[in-house]
């Protein structure tokens, strides 16, 4: 048996998100489906990131066991070729035994998109959310600065979350605005957030409350006393789905090669 580490790209448009129901097509159930044809038998797929329905990921991390010794480059077209065209694996790669794709997870990266644009772009309805009130990019960054660091996201927790430490570190969160020319070519907004782990709708609720900021219906201060109260009712609402991306999902073996390459 090797141990295989496979990136993947997907539009979560129409799935119930990674993890496989009961009830409608997820991710990880095409992905194991797609798989178990090559094994020859049942596979199990571990990802990185339990992304929500509607949900994307350009960079998603799953780990799989395989005993079928087809070469790498020949199981990535083998794979894409079995898979919806919205699903696609874009690397693979043989990893430690040991690897599993959640469970060595250091830090992820995700991104929002906002469209702000007067007139409603009709290719961004499944990958943005657009808000028509004007927003002030510079509240929303402060509001942002409150939630770098390491806190307790209780008030930033969707309902029907896991018993557990509620305690997450937020490493960057940044608000950039893009215009036309930029790759959605509509005027909009990105916010991206790396952290070590985020609780269940952690980053859209951390966005909508942001896009209440800006839009002035809190201040960017209410944000320390959201972070305190521990309380959902005190954060804004949860951010659309279709907005979200996970963009990539960091290991400590990355951690250690950037490190080796810094000068002394």
């Amino acid at each position: 048996m090797r141990t295989l580490r496979l990136t993947l790209s997907y539009d979560g448009t129409g799935y119930v998100g990674w993890q496989r129901q009961a009830g409608g097509r997820s991710i990880q159930g095409e992905l194991e489906r797609a798989l178990a044809e090559i094994e020859g038998q049942p596979v199990t797929v571990n990802g990185a990131g339990r992304t929500d329905a509607g949900v994307h990921a350009l960079g998603q991390v799953a780990s799989v066991r395989l005993a079928h010794r087809i070469e790498i480059d020949a199981l990535v077209r083998a794979l894409n070729a079995k898979l919806p065209l919205a699903i696609r694996v874009r690397q693979a790669a043989e990893a430690e035994e040991q690897f599993h794709a959640r469970f060595g997870a250091k830090r992820k990266t995700y991104r929002y998109q906002i469209e702000t644009g007067r007139v409603a772009d009709p290719f961004l309805g499944r990958y943005a959310w657009r808000v028509t009130d004007p927003l002030d990019l510079a509240a929303m960054r402060t509001g942002a600065a409150l939630l770098t660091g390491n806190h307790d996201f209780a008030a930033f927790q969707g309902a029907r979350a896991g018993a557990g430490s509620t305690v997450r570190t937020v490493h960057a969160l940044s608000v950039e605005p893009h215009g036309p020319g930029s790759l959605l070519d509509t005027p909009s907004l990105t916010i991206t957030v790396t952290g070590d782990g985020f609780l269940r709708h952690m980053v859209r609720i951390i966005v909508g409350t942001l896009v209440d900021v800006g839009s002035g219906r809190r201040t960017a201060g209410d944000v320390a006393g959201v972070l305190t109260s521990r309380d959902r009712e005190r954060a804004g609402p949860t951010a659309p789905p279709q907005g979200l991306f996970l963009v990539s999902v960091d290991y400590a073996d990355a951690a250690r090669r950037l490190r080796r390459r810094d000068p002394i």
